[in-house]
């Protein structure tokens, strides 16, 4: 159920409803420790939400802003999800740009079986540091 005018709906149950995260109790985790803001300040998970507020949200390294532009307290399909809010261009943009970073940086794991030899641990070591061979 979508719903829109001057109601409320708790931050969790939304942010829940908006499929940000995959459990309430996890959306309150993020709630708790300060990776959400409501219209520039730190929110508590039972503070409302209305149609036109701005969230910053963090997920990991991700950082999402986003404008609300509808409320549910009920978590239906992913294409009415969507509805509920819009995501600035300027927070896709920076999302698409820290992809391709992310893409780009050299990653540092053994591929082979088992542990590294103590010769492979220190050729990564200087790897991970940027000492040239």
């Amino acid at each position: 159920m979508t719903r829109t005018g001057s109601e409320t709906v708790r931050l969790d149950k939304w942010l829940w409803a908006a499929r940000f995260f995959k459990t309430r109790s996890l959306a309150g985790q993020a709630i708790s420790g300060g990776k959400v803001q409501v219209n520039g300040r730190r929110a508590k998970r039972a503070s409302g939400v209305h149609v036109g507020d701005r969230l910053r949200l963090r997920k990991g390294q991700v950082e999402y802003h986003v404008i609300v532009r509808g409320l549910s307290e009920h978590r239906g399909p992913a294409a009415e999800a969507a509805h509920l809010f819009e995501e600035t261009t300027e927070s896709i943009e920076a999302r698409r740009l820290h992809a391709s970073q992310r893409k780009a940086a050299p990653t540092y794991e053994f591929r082979d079986k088992g542990r590294p030899s103590k010769r492979e641990r220190r050729q990564l070591e200087r790897l991970k540091r940027g000492d040239a061979d």
